[in-house]
C-alpha cells in the first residue's frame, strides 16, 4: 500500500523521510534562493515556451493540489530553451498555497515567501515517456512562478472556476481549450539548479526554472484556491491549505541565474 503522505502534522513534510529516505538527498527541492548568491551563466538560453491550448484535458483534485492534465503524446505543447538541450512537453501543472492567514509558496527568494507558486512540468522527449524520465537527473524540467496579491488575473480564472468541479479527492472534470502560457508573467528572467519533486516520491529529477517577476492575483482568487479540500467525498472535510514543503538545504549545489 502506498504512503499515505500529506500536509498534516502526522504526515506532513517532516515525516516524508520515513517512506521516502531520498528526502535527505543532494538535491532536493524546494530551496531558498539567495539572489546575491546566484552566478549570472550566460549559457543559459531565454526560455521559449510554445503551448498549444487543444492539449489541456482534464483538471483534477488528486489529495494533495489540484492538477491540470495534458496531453504528451506528441510535441505540440514544448519548452525550450532555458537549462535545457531538448524539447521538454507539458504534462501538468499545479499551484502550492498557504492558509487565509499565512504564503504558501515553496521556493523563497531572500528568505521571503509568496502567497503561492505555479509549477508547469515538463518531461525530456530524449526518454521514451514521462515514467521513464523520472529515473533521470535531466528528467523535467519545472518552471515555477510566484503569485502575489494584487489585481485579479484574468488568465487564472477559468482554471479557478473549473475547481467548483472538483471539490473533493479523486474528483475530475474535463478542461479544455486552454493555454496555460497565460500565466507566465512578462519576464522570463530565471534562476536554475538541480533539485527535485517537491512531494514524494521527491526523485531528484529536476532541472528548476524558478522566474524572478511574479504575477499578481487578487485575495478573491486565492480564497478560490483554498475553496478544495484534502479528503475524498464522504470523508470528514479537510481543507486544502498549507500545501507546500518548506526550503530545503543547497549543500553544495549552486544557483544560475539568466540575467545580471
Amino acid at each position: 500500500m502506498a504512503h499515505a503522505w500529506g500536509y498534516g502534522p502526522d504526515n506532513g513534510p517532516a515525516t516524508w523521510h520515513h517512506a521516502f529516505p531520498i528526502a535527505h538527498g543532494d538535491h532536493q527541492s524546494p530551496i531558498n534562493i539567495v539572489s546575491a548568491e546566484a552566478k549570472y551563466d550566460h549559457h543559459l538560453k531565454p526560455i521559449s515556451i510554445k503551448y498549444d491550448p487543444s492539449t489541456a484535458k482534464v483538471i483534477l483534485n488528486n489529495g494533495h493540489a489540484f492538477n491540470v492534465e495534458f496531453d504528451d503524446s506528441e510535441d505540440k505543447s514544448v519548452l525550450s530553451g532555458g537549462a535545457v538541450s531538448h524539447p521538454y512537453r507539458l504534462k501538468q501543472f499545479h499551484f502550492h498555497w498557504g492558509s487565509c492567514d499565512g504564503h504558501g509558496s515553496e521556493h523563497t527568494v531572500d528568505g521571503v515567501k509568496y502567497e503561492a507558486e505555479l509549477h508547469l512540468v515538463h518531461w525530456n522527449t530524449k526518454y521514451a515517456s514521462m515514467a521513464e524520465a523520472v529515473k533521470h537527473c535531466d528528467g523535467l524540467a519545472v518552471v515555477g512562478v510566484f503569485l502575489k496579491v494584487g489585481e485579479a488575473h484574468p488568465g487564472l480564472q477559468k482554471v479557478l472556476d473549473a475547481l467548483k468541479l472538483i471539490p473533493n479527492k479523486g474528483n475530475e472534470a474535463p478542461f479544455t481549450d486552454y493555454d496555460p502560457s497565460v500565466l507566465l508573467p512578462n519576464s522570463l528572467d530565471f534562476w536554475n539548479y538541480k533539485g527535485s519533486l517537491t512531494t514524494p516520491p521527491l526523485l531528484q529529477c529536476v532541472l528548476w526554472h524558478v522566474l524572478r517577476e511574479p504575477i499578481a492575483v487578487s485575495n478573491q482568487q486565492l480564497s478560490q484556491l483554498r475553496s478544495l479540500f484534502f479528503n475524498a467525498e464522504g470523508d470528514t472535510p479537510c481543507c486544502m491549505v498549507d500545501n507546500f514543503r518548506p526550503p530545503q538545504p543547497l549543500k553544495s549545489r549552486h544557483v544560475r541565474a539568466s540575467f545580471q
